[in-house]
C-alpha cells in the first residue's frame, strides 16, 4: 500500500526553439517535412486502443498546395460512435480510481516525448496540414501542448490538495472525483495545442473521452494521439473519432451518458449545441458541463498618445500571423486621425514586404488559410467591402486559389464603426481600421464596446498612464484577456490563462487550474471522530 505523497515537479513554460538558417531543429524539420510529403499515410479511428476502419474516407491535403495529398483518414458513423461511448464507459471506473501519480505520469511523458523524439514529426504535420509557418508550428503543437500537459498536472495536483477545515472530534475532507459520464470534445482545426488540451484536461481529472477533433487537423491530432498511448495512456480513455459534426450530434450531444462537452469552435455551432442539451435534459444522467471557447471579433484601441512603432507591429502580426485564422486575431482597430497619417505609411512598408508561400520555405511569414470554404468567405467579404461605399480596400485584397488557398494581408477602411467587416468574425487575414476624430473618445470606445457580441482579446496602446486607466475601464467587458501595449494574441499557459465571454464562449480559462475545475466532481465527507449518542440538547432542561 502506497502511502507517500508525491509531487509533480513545478512545470516552467517550454522553451521556444529558434529554427536559424543550419540549426539542428532546421535540418530535422526540413527533412521531416519531405519525408511527409513523400509518404502519405493512412489515419485508422482509435476507439478501446484499437485501430478501426470505416467504409468511408477522406483526403488530408495541404492547404497551401491543394494538389499533395498527405494520406487520408477514416470517417466514424453513428456505429462507431456508438462503439467509442461503450469503450469510455467501460474504462471509466479503472481510469477514474487509477492512483492520481500514475495517470500524471503518463501526461508529463507525453509532453517529454513531444519535446524530444517526435518534435519534428508533430511541427512537420502541424506545418503541412495546417499552413503553419516553423514559428507558429512550434509555438502551438510543441510548446503550448506540451505546456498545458505539464501545468495541468501540476493544477490538478494543487487542486487536490485543498480540504475544508476540521473542527474538535471531526475530519471533513473532498474527495475529487470524475464525472458521472464520459466527456464529449470537439476540437479545432488552427490550434493542434487546443485539439490535444480537449479531451486531455477532462482525462488527466479521472474522466474518459470522445474526441472529434477537425477534419482539417487530423494528421497532426493523429500523431499526438499516438504520443498518448506510446506514454501509456489505458485503452478506451480517450477515443479518437473523425466524423460528421451531424453524426456527433445525434449520437453523442444527446446520450443519456454525457456528461461534459469540451469545446472550442464557432459561437453558431456552440449555440446549437446548448440548444440540444436543453432539449434533452431530461435524459442527462448529470448535468452536463459545457465549456465553450468560440469566436472573436478582436480590436485594438490606439490613444493619441500611442507609441506608432508599437502600434504597427501590433496590427500586423496580430492580425496576419498564421492568417488571421486564430481566435485570439486582431480584426479591428480604432485609431486616432492625428496618428492615422503615419500609421498608414508605416502599415504599407511593413505589409509589403511580408512574403507568403509554401511552409518549407522558412522566409515566408504567411502561409494559406485553411480550406476552400474558408478561402471563399474571406473572398466574399472583400468583394462586399470592394463593392460598398461605405469602405475602401487600402492594402492588399487578392485572392488566389489556383494552387493553395491564398489571400492577401488586407486593410479595409471603414467609415463607420458598424460596417460589416468591424462586427462579424472572417478569420482571415483581413484587419479593419475605423479613424475616430480625437475628440470622438468615448463616442468611440462605446462602439468598441458595443459593436459586436464578442469578448475574447482586445488591446489599447497609450503612453499616458491616465489614458490606459481610462480605456481598460472603458472596455472592461470587452475582453477576456486584455493587452496594454501588445497585440492581442500570444496568451501563454500559465502566464495569461485564455478565454473570453459575452458570445465568445464561457470564460473557463484554459492554461489555468480554473479549466480543471469543470472536470471534478467533488464529494465532501465529514467524519465524526466520537459519535453523539444524547439527542436532547443541553437547554431542554428548563422547567
Amino acid at each position: 500500500m502506497n502511502n507517500a505523497y508525491f509531487q509533480v515537479k513545478p512545470p516552467v513554460n517550454e522553451p521556444i526553439k529558434g529554427y536559424m538558417p543550419g540549426s539542428p531543429e532546421t535540418v530535422a524539420l526540413k527533412a521531416e517535412l519531405e519525408r511527409q510529403l513523400a509518404n502519405p499515410v493512412e489515419v485508422p479511428l482509435i476507439i478501446a486502443g484499437k485501430e478501426v476502419r470505416t467504409a468511408n474516407k477522406a483526403n488530408m491535403i495541404c492547404p497551401h498546395d491543394h494538389k499533395k495529398v498527405l494520406g487520408q483518414y477514416y470517417i466514424a458513423g453513428e456505429k462507431e460512435l456508438l462503439m467509442a461511448i461503450t469503450a469510455a464507459e467501460a474504462a471509466r471506473e479503472e481510469w477514474e480510481n487509477m492512483p492520481w501519480e500514475h495517470r500524471a505520469t503518463i501526461f508529463l511523458k507525453a509532453a517529454d516525448l513531444l519535446t524530444g523524439k517526435y518534435r519534428a514529426k508533430l511541427s512537420a504535420a502541424c506545418m503541412l496540414g495546417q499552413s503553419k509557418n516553423p514559428y507558429q508550428s512550434e509555438i502551438d503543437v510543441i510548446c503550448e501542448m506540451a505546456d498545458f500537459l505539464r501545468f495541468n498536472a501540476h493544477f490538478v495536483q494543487e487542486i487536490y490538495k485543498q480540504q475544508p477545515l476540521s473542527t474538535d472530534g471531526v475530519w471533513n475532507r473532498v474527495e475529487y472525483r470524475a464525472l458521472d459520464g464520459f466527456v464529449a470534445a470537439i476540437t479545432p482545426f488552427n490550434f493542434t495545442s487546443i485539439g490535444g488540451n480537449l479531451p486531455t484536461a477532462p482525462a488527466m481529472c479521472g474522466n474518459t473521452v470522445l474526441w472529434k477533433p477537425s477534419s482539417t487537423a487530423v494528421l497532426s491530432n493523429y500523431y499526438f494521439m499516438q504520443i498518448l498511448i506510446e506514454a501509456g495512456l489505458p485503452a478506451g480513455v480517450i477515443n479518437f473519432v473523425p466524423c460528421r459534426g451531424v453524426d456527433f450530434g445525434k449520437v453523442v450531444v444527446p446520450h443519456p451518458k454525457m456528461a461534459g462537452f469540451h469545446f472550442t469552435g464557432s459561437t453558431g455551432v456552440f449555440n446549437d449545441i446548448w440548444n440540444q442539451v436543453g432539449q434533452n435534459i431530461n435524459n442527462y444522467v448529470t448535468y452536463p458541463r459545457l465549456v465553450g471557447e468560440t469566436g472573436g471579433k478582436d480590436f485594438i484601441f490606439a490613444h493619441e498618445t500611442a507609441d506608432v512603432e508599437a502600434l504597427t507591429c501590433a496590427i500586423v502580426l496580430g492580425a496576419f500571423e498564421y492568417q488571421g485564422q486564430k481566435c485570439s486575431a486582431a480584426s479591428r482597430a480604432y485609431i486616432p486621425e492625428s496618428l492615422w497619417g503615419k500609421v498608414k505609411v508605416r502599415l504599407e512598408e511593413e505589409i509589403g514586404n511580408i512574403k507568403m508561400g509554401d511552409v518549407r520555405d522558412f522566409t515566408n511569414l504567411m502561409n494559406a488559410v485553411i480550406d476552400q470554404k474558408s478561402f471563399q468567405n474571406i473572398k466574399n467579404y472583400l468583394d462586399y467591402a470592394r463593392e460598398s461605399t461605405e469602405a475602401e480596400i487600402i492594402i492588399g485584397g487578392g485572392c488566389d486559389d489556383s494552387v493553395g488557398y491564398f489571400v492577401e494581408p488586407t486593410v479595409i477602411l471603414a467609415k463607420t464603426p458598424t460596417f460589416k467587416t468591424m462586427v462579424e468574425e472572417i478569420f482571415g487575414p483581413v484587419m479593419t481600421i475605423y479613424i475616430y476624430p480625437n475628440d470622438k473618445l468615448e463616442e468611440t470606445l462605446k462602439a468598441c464596446d458595443t459593436a459586436t457580441s464578442y469578448a475574447l482579446t482586445g488591446a489599447v496602446f497609450a503612453q499616458d498612464r491616465a489614458a490606459i486607466i481610462k480605456l481598460a475601464k472603458a472596455l472592461d467587458h470587452a475582453a477576456g484577456n486584455f493587452y496594454i501595449n501588445d497585440k492581442p494574441t500570444g496568451a501563454v499557459v500559465g502566464q495569461q490563462p485564455f478565454g473570453g465571454s459575452r458570445g465568445s464562449g464561457t470564460n473557463d480559462k484554459a492554461g489555468s487550474a480554473i479549466n480543471l475545475y469543470r472536470w471534478m466532481n467533488q464529494r465532501a465527507i465529514k467524519e465524526t471522530l466520537v459519535p453523539r449518542t444524547v439527542v436532547n440538547y443541553p437547554y431542554m432542561v428548563e422547567k
